[in-house]
């Protein structure tokens, strides 16, 4: 990767983002909470979630990823509040089509993912900027699961 790839790749929007995570704060009682890994670089992302009429309520995160990573659970975590699983699905996998195949950025609320959209090409951060949306789908599912329980 060249110097002007890395400029780009790291853009001062993307190091913004990723130095302002919000909902860094674990939930004391989550209805669930899930860790995703991605094995090529070790980022980790874990989510604790609370739901409430098929919205969440509460969310909390813990972010140990790359830089762009953290941009990406910092899009997440500004606009989680009140979404539904349909909603998060839908960002994540127009995120993973943006990233993938050259789709377009998601939709509000996830529209500032758009600031990622030099990284479809380096496809070894592509896991990495899927975790927060992936842990807070399987998250949803997993909470969803428990209420019908």
């Amino acid at each position: 990767m060249s110097e002007t790839d890395l400029i780009k790749l790291y853009s001062k929007r993307i190091l913004a983002l990723a130095a302002d995570l919000p909902l860094t704060d674990r939930l004391s009682a989550p209805d669930a909470t899930v860790t995703r890994r991605a094995p090529l670089c070790g980022s980790t992302v874990t989510v604790d979630i609370t739901m409430q009429d098929g919205r969440i309520t509460a969310y909390g995160q813990d972010v140990k990823a790359c830089a762009l990573g953290q941009a990406a659970a910092s899009v997440v975590g500004s606009a989680i509040i009140g979404r539904s699983r349909a909603e998060v699905d839908a960002a994540r996998d127009a995120l993973k089509t943006m990233l993938k195949q050259d789709g377009p950025a998601p939709g509000a609320p996830f529209e500032g993912l758009e600031v990622l959209l030099p990284a479809r090409e380096y496809k070894n951060r592509h896991a990495s900027i899927l975790l927060a949306l992936e842990a807070t789908a399987e998250a949803m599912a997993k909470a969803e699961d428990a209420a019908c329980a």
